[in-house]
């Protein structure tokens, strides 16, 4: 801790960005860009083997990679660490070079400023993968990383904000809602250090085409000020994308983890803060009470089964029903009706009939309308659906976690040894890992929706928390009744060839 660090008054917590190497490191100017590089040729390696290697979806880096072995990873990195896929992500690499050659630099439109778009890319991501069988198809996975390409960089260069991470990016609105559970979150040392702050570089930067110098009176502990020199030039580094202030973060929500506000900030006063994990979800007012914000954490859980649905039996069944007896031949219809109706309006239905219930059988119930009691209770949803997406990303990540070795000696033109890499955890263990995910998740779920329920009703906490208890019960039922079924092992049929 440099001298002028220790006049301000410390935050009661560890700093991942005081360590000695690490920290070093994250804060460095260049510290993103080198964990985004290899992901970067990552990246370029899966298009040139979508687009030229084997057809066989087993053999091929685009997807064996992205749809097997980085959804597994993603889920447990998220668990433990955080946000750290964003952190590293290869999309957001031209994010600098965009700014420094904005179009406009206007504003994203003010209608799109929610998570309606987020909500409808994630239901779309979702049932593009089933209808055109993206984990089957290296040239259309291929594809999508252009897509992704493509958007972050046109976004970046005709808004101000970055646009397609905070309202677009499937991915990451999936690592935002499951970031919340994390141990991990930007924070300051000191609030009184930003509150005197006067460029407020965390969020606004320290770029400037031409250098230019300020002097700031920055408040220390004990009372009293000190001098410091600010400098703004070519060199600086561009604040927060997402426009987060960090002495007003509650939440991991929209934090890509960039750490460009901990770079930016000239008085070193921003860290990233080890704190007990899912905080938030424990914290009342740490979301904005929006339906946007409640209802993508709410259907995200529901996607979570439906994804997993899709590749067992009954799915199947629901599919030929629709064909059979319905009359519907288009399969994409006919996925769009199921997706539709479990991904979209299902989680509509049961969030808001599980509000009205709860304001309807207690006494304060209607002091709370039908958003703000969703909006309490949404928090809720986080653990169990973070319970969901490990149980099913674990089975396919679990069931091949080494094959990823072959892939990539073939990619390089040796021969792939399947056989020493091919081994897989024993079924029972990854049966006992998804059970111990999903009832873990329910009773983490269980534990704040009643803290929501004691928050809003007082006494009658236990028949507010009634209703939303039965669905987080169902749906963790239906969840462990979808893991019991056999499920289909896509990408991964070479195992025993």
């Amino acid at each position: 801790m440099t001298q002028q660090q220790s006049l301000y008054r410390p935050r009661n917590a560890f700093d991942v960005l005081q360590t000695p190497l690490i920290g070093r490191l994250l804060r460095w100017r260049w510290g993103r860009l080198v964990l985004q590089a290899p992901f970067f040729l990552a990246a370029l390696f899966l298009l040139i083997d979508g687009f030229t290697g084997p057809t066989n979806p087993a053999r091929n880096l685009a997807t064996v990679a992205p749809w097997v072995h980085y959804r597994g990873l993603v889920i447990i990195a998220l668990l433990l660490a955080g946000n750290l896929f964003c952190m590293a992500c290869p999309f957001t690499l031209t994010r600098t070079l965009a700014k420094r050659f904005s179009i406009s630099g206007r504003r994203f439109p003010r209608i799109l400023r929610n998570k309606w778009l987020a909500i409808f890319g994630l239901f779309l991501m979702f049932f593009l993968y089933e209808w055109l069988d993206l984990w089957a198809s290296p040239v259309l996975t291929a594809w999508v990383i252009i897509a992704y390409f493509v958007a972050s960089l046109l976004l970046e260069l005709i808004f101000t904000e970055s646009a397609f991470c905070k309202y677009v990016c499937p991915l990451g609105t999936f690592n935002f809602v499951y970031a919340t559970a994390a141990p991990t979150q930007i924070a300051v040392h000191d609030a009184s250090v930003c509150a005197s702050c006067v460029g407020k570089e965390c969020v606004n930067g320290s770029y400037a085409p031409q250098t230019t110098i300020r002097l700031d009176e920055i408040a220390v502990a004990g009372g009293g000020t000190i001098q410091k020199e600010v400098v703004h030039g070519p060199q600086g580094t561009l604040g927060c994308g997402t426009e987060l202030f960090a002495p007003q973060m509650s939440s991991n929500l929209d934090c890509t983890l960039c750490l460009d506000c901990a770079r930016a900030c000239p008085h070193q006063n921003v860290g990233l803060f080890v704190r007990r994990p899912g905080r938030e979800l424990h914290k009342a007012g740490a979301w904005l009470q929006r339906w946007d914000v409640s209802l993508l954490v709410i259907a995200l859980a529901f996607m979570g089964i439906s994804n997993a649905f899709g590749m067992v039996g009954p799915g199947y069944d629901v599919l030929e029903w629709l064909r059979r007896d319905v009359g519907i031949q288009n399969e994409a219809l006919a996925l769009l009706l199921m997706f539709g109706f479990i991904n979209l309006l299902l989680p509509v239905l049961a969030a808001t009939g599980a509000a009205f219930i709860s304001r309807m059988v207690t006494q304060h119930g209607r002091d709370y309308s039908l958003r703000q009691t969703v909006a309490a209770f949404a928090p809720a949803f986080v653990p169990l659906g973070a319970g969901i997406w490990f149980a099913h990303y674990s089975f396919h990540f679990l069931i091949a976690p080494l094959t990823i070795i072959p892939v990539i000696q073939e990619f390089v033109g040796l021969k792939g040894d399947w056989v020493h890499y091919s081994a897989a955890v024993p079924a029972d263990i990854i049966s006992v890992m998804q059970v111990v995910a999903l009832v873990g998740g329910f009773a983490w779920s269980i534990t704040i929706a009643q803290q929501a329920a004691l928050r809003l009703y007082k006494r009658d906490g236990l028949f507010g928390l009634l209703p939303w208890a039965l669905l987080l019960l169902l749906m963790m039922l239906v969840a462990i009744q979808i893991f019991s079924l056999p499920m289909e092992m896509r990408g991964t049929d070479f195992m025993f060839s």
